[in-house]
């Protein structure tokens, strides 16, 4: 039996400890379409990135907050990442690997590749106001609903 359109929101400071907290809200919510461990693993994966990159690079000079909103239509699992920080100077060259603005940070500038190796698509977009937004969608093969209809 399929689940039910279904989403839920949550509102978040943007502290590092909170990103395991959104990958354990979105892989529960994701439970619901009886996804493989490595559907789980993916989904969990490009939200860690994607909160990480608000932690690190949208609130430099203070904490923020990070709205997380995950929406079920169907076997498609659409999460939204959203702050209201500091933004993107040049989207395009920030979503090309290696491209950091931290590189003494050590960081790897590989955010966007991740999710978008993880994930079926991703969009990113300049907020109205300020901050950006991070969708990202992807489709539950539900392995268990095919043997059973085979």
């Amino acid at each position: 039996m399929r689940s039910q359109n279904n989403f839920m929101e949550v509102t978040f400071k943007a502290i590092s400890i909170n990103e395991a907290f959104a990958r354990i809200c979105v892989s529960g919510f994701c439970v619901q379409l009886n996804p493989t461990v490595d559907e789980i693993n993916d989904i969990k994966t490009a939200v860690s990135e994607a909160v990480t990159n608000c932690v690190v690079h949208a609130y430099p000079k203070h904490n923020g907050m990070v709205v997380l909103r995950c929406e079920i239509e169907g076997d498609n699992v659409k999460i939204v990442i959203q702050d209201k920080g500091v933004g993107i100077k040049d989207i395009s060259k920030a979503r090309e690997p290696f491209f950091t603005t931290k590189p003494d940070d050590e960081r790897s500038g590989m955010g966007f590749s991740v999710m978008e190796s993880f994930m079926d698509r991703v969009e990113v977009e300049k907020n109205e106001d300020k901050g950006i937004t991070v969708t990202m969608y992807k489709r539950i093969n539900n392995l268990q609903e095919q043997v059973n209809n085979a």
